[in-house]
Order: C-alpha cells, then structure tokens, then sequence
C-alpha cells in the first residue's frame, strides 16, 4: 500500500449542504430556515435557559442560587464550657480532645470558640481561636497556643 493509495472508508465523508444557491439546489430561498419569524433571523431563536415566559428553573429553586466556596476550612468545634471537663493546669491538645469525646477526629482542624466561662487556668493548644476564648483563656490565667 503506497501513500497515493489511502482514502477513507466508503460513507465516512459527506458532501456539504451547500444552501442558498436557487431554486434549483433544493436549498434555495429560505435556505433551509423556512419562512419568516425568529428563528429565520440572524441571531434570532431563544437562549438555552429560555422556558417560553414561565418562571425559569433557576427562579423556581432559590436554594440552588449563589454559589460554594470551595476554598473554605471547616472546623471542628468546641466551646470554652466544654473545657470544664479537664483539670487545673493541663495541657490540652487536639488529641486530647479526641481522647475525650470533644471532637471526632482530627481530619478538621480544632477551632475553640468562647462560648461559656472558663473558671481554672489551663494551656489550650489547638489550630485556630476566636478573640472571646482567646481573651477569656488568658484571664482566668491560662495560655491559648496555636498550633
């Protein structure tokens, strides 16, 4: 077989419809867009989303509007009265934390929020810390550290 000698299988390439070139192509006049309206216009015909002037979809769902930030860090919670479980003066870490139930695993990061009061100085070391644990940690005389 010579180079020369390659051609595509039989059916594989079609003939282009050549429109609009008289009466006599069978594509003539209208050129395949039938008579006047929309949709024989250039540019003309509807947007994908269009549902004939009812309520489109995206208006009907409003839960499905907007959009996820995909990007986001979701942590693992735990508030200052939770702490009350733990005695003076120890250490507590994220793994400590699991160990007693607090949080369920450490594939999120431990985030301690200042919910409730804290009575004893203890040293907290987690991930992150909002300004009222933080604030409230240090003036019952413990040390917030973040890891």
């Amino acid at each position: 077989m010579k180079q020369n000698e390659l051609k595509p299988s039989p059916g594989a390439k079609h003939k282009r419809k050549r429109i609009g070139r008289g009466d006599g192509s069978g594509h003539g006049t209208y050129s395949c867009r039938g008579l006047k309206g929309q949709k024989a216009r250039a540019g003309g015909g509807v947007a994908l989303r269009f549902e004939g002037g009812q309520t489109p979809l995206v208006k009907r769902l409003p839960g499905k509007r907007g959009f996820t930030n995909i990007f986001k860090t979701e942590y693992a919670i735990v508030n200052l009265e939770q702490l009350r479980i733990f005695e003076q003066g120890v250490e507590i870490t994220p793994q400590k934390l699991v160990e007693t139930g607090l949080v369920s695993s450490l594939e999120k990061p431990v985030k301690i929020l200042g919910d409730g009061e804290l009575q004893r100085p203890l040293v907290v070391k987690a991930n992150k810390f909002s300004k009222t644990a933080k604030s409230k940690i240090e003036a019952a005389g413990g040390r917030a550290e973040e890891i």
